[in-house]
């Protein structure tokens, strides 16, 4: 181990190979991590969209069998309630299961004692059993109690109910869940009569719909505004609440997905279910009176992702050898001659200065580094006095790289400093949306309404500050979109429309302060920009204005002339003091170093405005405060 170290320290070509190594691989292996980090996104939004397209279809079919259902009870109803007799009940109810093949079933159930010469019960019943009608008489039973016949009774309206029968009262048998359509009949002076029942067979139909799903583990569940299930594959589940027994902490996501599906809400999310990711997009059916879901697994929809990662795991290594060993050769083909040259410049470091070294051809760094030794063998043989010029140039040289030590100190304090004021900045805005979050998450029901509408404003204010500063951040380290932006200015931007929409943001974000719009140029004239950057700039003005201005006027002025356009932005304040005039465009300058602001906000904005072709300025003539002015010159015109 210490002989390997040894050979490392000693060897060039060993240290030029592992600095490659250090280099190219975290690059190669970040290159491909996002690549599939990009493709597993790209996998599981396509996915989404398949599911939300099935659930779609799903939910277009279920809705379609119920309006089936209800017109046709609704189409014979009144016929019924003309004649309410048993033998005309057997007929109206086979009509209505044999016209519609969607419906599983039929009842039309008398008032107790309705007709003597039957008794006290009389219901007729109607069952589709494949391709079979059975319409009979039923056996008597206590009907009345049962949720189908006492809902209607009870509510005096039709609506659906769904129970679970696992047989009826004669040898008609229909197991599963029912849902059913239930009307309540009533004679003319509003006397009821009895209740018809139309029954879907939920079984059947979560059979129908879960025919057509996009993953061979995917299935479709339906629950009730309680949360309850009516369709789920394990039967065990039905009539359970969809968070029924979750843990609040670690199946939050559960709870969430229940509290949206009974709230009628529509959407998708992650969420664990038994144990397994899945992507569950869930809405909506009769007006929020039931909830569809479909459920996909990722270990299904990531399952082709899978075995690429398997195929590209084992490239990716090939790679990185491949590249140790073509590095390996390259490295050393490029400094062989830099053996040779050791040889000669220790020749001269003995003393030997009459033998010559080579001329090299070479236009590479190590050609370069022979042709100077060589020029600097010749110089020292006539020119030995040239020892003094070098010694004098080694001393400014000297100079300069003290020089260069206290900048370099000089900006690593600016840096810390900016680092310290970022994390300042960042940590009072986010330490009120994590602390209000968590007061929040325990206590959501017994907190007042208007006591959260108060927090949510707090945190959403906090949100626009960290997003304003983290947007201030990447504009000011990326130049090159500064270089792209003198090729897109090309759009026709309205300076009032433009003008209004900062007005109305930064309203929002000051209410209490009044802003004033004045322009004297009609809203169809327009300047060749681009939107965006223009838009930004005009915030940060504005953003500024009120936010360092004594709150009783701010106002911004468009107006126009023939060789410009421009926007007055005004504030009375404080202003900014003379000694800091000269380096308020200056980045990460601050008036006082305790104020809020990382010192970015005018920088950005001279620079989003000059890249546009217009120009910045600072009104030195106005005393009641700022007064900065943007212009645009007539080429820009529209």
């Amino acid at each position: 181990m210490n002989a390997l170290e040894r050979h490392i320290r000693q060897s060039l070509s060993m240290k030029l190979i592992i600095s490659i190594l250090l280099l190219a691989v975290p690059i190669f292996v970040l290159s491909i991590g996002l690549l599939f980090f990009e493709s597993r996104s790209n996998i599981k939004r396509e996915a989404t969209e398949q599911a939300k397209s099935h659930l779609n279809t799903a939910a277009y079919h279920v809705d379609r069998y119920l309006r089936i259902a209800e017109t046709a009870t609704n189409i014979t109803a009144w016929i019924v309630e003309e004649n309410f007799v048993p033998d005309s009940l057997l007929v109206y109810s086979r009509r209505i299961v044999e016209l519609n093949g969607n419906i599983d079933g039929c009842s039309i159930s008398a008032e107790p004692d309705m007709f003597p010469e039957y008794g006290r019960y009389c219901s007729v019943y109607t069952i589709r059993e494949g391709d079979t009608v059975k319409t009979t008489l039923e056996a008597p039973y206590e009907y009345f109690t049962r949720i189908w016949y006492d809902t209607p009774r009870t509510q005096k309206r039709p609506g659906w109910t769904v129970y679970y029968d696992d047989a009826d009262s004669l040898d008609l048998v229909l197991d599963g869940m029912l849902a059913s359509y239930v009307k309540p009949l009533y004679t003319s002076d509003s006397t009821l009569l009895g209740v018809i029942s139309t029954d879907l067979s939920l079984t059947r139909l979560s059979r129908m719909i879960t025919a057509d799903k996009p993953y061979p583990n995917s299935y479709f569940v339906m629950v009730d505004r309680q949360g309850q299930f009516y369709i789920h594959p394990d039967s065990t589940r039905l009539f359970t609440r969809i968070f029924e027994g979750a843990d609040p902490i670690k199946q939050a996501d559960i709870i969430a997905l229940g509290h949206e599906m009974s709230s009628g809400q529509e959407g998708s999310m992650s969420v664990m279910v038994d144990g397994h990711p899945c992507i569950v997009c869930y809405k909506p059916i009769r007006n929020a009176l039931w909830s569809m879901a479909i459920i996909c697994p990722e270990s299904d929809i990531l399952q082709g992702y899978q075995r690429l990662t398997a195929i590209i795991i084992p490239i990716l290594i090939l790679g990185l050898i491949l590249i140790l060993f073509l590095g390996r050769k390259t490295v050393i083909h490029a400094i062989s001659p830099l053996d040779q040259l050791l040889i000669q410049s220790q020749r001269l470091a003995a003393g030997h200065y009459d033998q010559l070294i080579s001329h090299s051809t070479r236009h590479d760094a190590v050609g370069r580094l022979q042709n100077s030794f060589m020029q600097m063998q010749s110089s020292l043989n006539r020119h030995i006095s040239a020892i003094q010029k070098v010694n004098h140039e080694t001393a400014r040289r000297n100079e300069e790289l003290v020089h260069a030590n206290e900048l370099a100190e000089e900006a690593s304090y600016k840096k810390t400093t900016f680092i310290h004021n970022v994390t300042h900045q960042i940590r009072t805005p986010m330490n009120i949306v994590m602390g209000f979050a968590q007061v929040m998450e325990g206590n959501f029901d017994t907190i007042p309404k208007e006591e959260i509408s108060s927090l949510a404003a707090l945190m959403n204010s906090s949100s626009v500050k960290l997003r304003r500063m983290v947007q201030m951040l990447f504009d000011s380290s990326d130049m090159g979109i500064y270089e792209e932006l003198k090729s897109k200015r090309h759009e026709n931007v309205s300076c009032n429309k433009v003008a209004r929409e900062c007005v109305a943001f930064t309203q929002k974000i000051f209410p209490d302060i009044s802003l004033e719009f004045e322009t004297s140029i009609p809203d169809t004239f327009c300047v060749r920009s681009n939107y965006l950057f223009f838009m930004r700039g005009l915030r940060e003005l504005l953003y500024n204005a009120a936010k360092y201005s004594d709150g009783q006027h701010v106002s911004i002025r468009v107006s126009k002339t023939e060789e410009y356009v421009q926007f007055v932005i005004e504030d009375t304040g404080t202003g900014i003091p003379e000694e800091h005039r000269e380096k308020m465009f200056q980045p990460f300058t601050k008036i006082d170093d305790l104020s809020e602001g990382l010192g970015l906000g005018l920088p950005l904005a001279l620079r989003h405005i000059t890249h546009l072709g217009g120009s910045l300025t600072l009104d030195t003539n106005y005393y009641d405060g700022c007064r900065f002015i943007i212009r645009f010159p007539s080429e820009a015109f529209a």
